[in-house]
Formats: C-alpha cells, sequence, structure tokens
C-alpha cells in the first residue's frame, strides 16, 4: 500500500498544475491588461503578443578626427540644449551651437534651414562631405535636408543620434541635400 500513495500525490499534482496551466492559457489570450490608474479609476492598455524577429539597430557615428575638434564640441553643446520635442526652431538652436563651439565665428544670416549648407560653404570655409547615408556622417557634421514648400530641416550629427531643438535617435526622413563639416 505504501507503494501507491506516492503514486496518488504524483496524480493529484500533475492535475493540479495542468489546471495552472490551462488558467495561464487563458490570461495570455486576453488582448487587454486592465489597472487603476492613481485616481482610482479603471484603466486598461492592449496586451503586446507580437514582437519583431530581427532587432532594429543604428550603429554608433564615428569620430573622423580630420575635422576640426570644435564640431563635436558643437555636437555636445546642441544635445546640452535640445529639447524633447521640436519647437520648430531647428536652424536657430544649429547656428547657437555652432557659434558658442568656436566653429562659426558670426551668427549665419540665411533664414532657411535648406539654406545653410550654402551658407556654411561660402561663408564659413565647411565642405560637403561625399556621405549620403545619415548614419555614417562623422560626429558634429550638419546634416542639411531639402523640402519644396518648407523651412526645411537642419541637424547635427551625435555619437548616438541627431540633434538639433530636438534630441532623435534617428535621422528625419525629409530628402538629405548634403553633410557637411569643417576640416
Amino acid at each position: 500500500m505504501p507503494k501507491v500513495t506516492p503514486l496518488i500525490v504524483v496524480i493529484a499534482l500533475s492535475s493540479v498544475a495542468a489546471g495552472a496551466i490551462h488558467a495561464a492559457a487563458a490570461d495570455a489570450t486576453k488582448t487587454r491588461f486592465s489597472y487603476k490608474n492613481g485616481k482610482g479609476d479603471t484603466e486598461s492598455v492592449p496586451v503586446v503578443s507580437t514582437y519583431y524577429k530581427k532587432k532594429i539597430q543604428h550603429p554608433l557615428a564615428k569620430v573622423d578626427h580630420n575635422l576640426d575638434p570644435k564640431m563635436m564640441r558643437a555636437a555636445t553643446i546642441a544635445q546640452e540644449r535640445a529639447n524633447a520635442h521640436s519647437k520648430s526652431l531647428c536652424w536657430r538652436y544649429v547656428k547657437q551651437a555652432l557659434v558658442a563651439s568656436g566653429v562659426i565665428n558670426s551668427y549665419p544670416k540665411t533664414a532657411y534651414a535648406k539654406e545653410a549648407g550654402q551658407e556654411l560653404v561660402k561663408d564659413y570655409g565647411f565642405k560637403k562631405l561625399p556621405v549620403r547615408d545619415p548614419f555614417k556622417a562623422p560626429v558634429g557634421a550638419v546634416l542639411v535636408y531639402g523640402a519644396n514648400r518648407a523651412a526645411g530641416h537642419v541637424e547635427i550629427r551625435t555619437r548616438d543620434g541627431f540633434v538639433s531643438d530636438f534630441k532623435s535617435r534617428v535621422p528625419s526622413p525629409r530628402h538629405l541635400v548634403g553633410v557637411y563639416a569643417k576640416s
């Protein structure tokens, strides 16, 4: 008789475990998660059930030692002054970072961001780099984006992203006019 008792215990535990697994599977099929917020109201959010198989990774920017070291300082200054969200003042913030770092000695005159590259080359000794991919731009490079009926966009490449009047891990979706840097 003592040999039968452990067998009954194993069967009983396995049926309890099977019931718990079934309950967990039933909870996993729920599409929303409910909770109480700080005010005591019940809220719900969707449950994430699918994931991207391939992780999206963006490489860190390389430091080009042939460029003026003040360009990297401009990237740092712009990053320190940047906001979480755009204020539609990208060219103003980039101008201020370039002047504060000493890369340029006077405040640029152009009003539109899409004109920034032309002015930087003509008046401040910048050169257009042969880079077509924003992720391959060196740290401190100024990226200028065009627009047909808008002001365009300008940003500075940082080690792990892009910055103008706001910080971003990805570049602007606009058409890249050019990547500019000073040697």
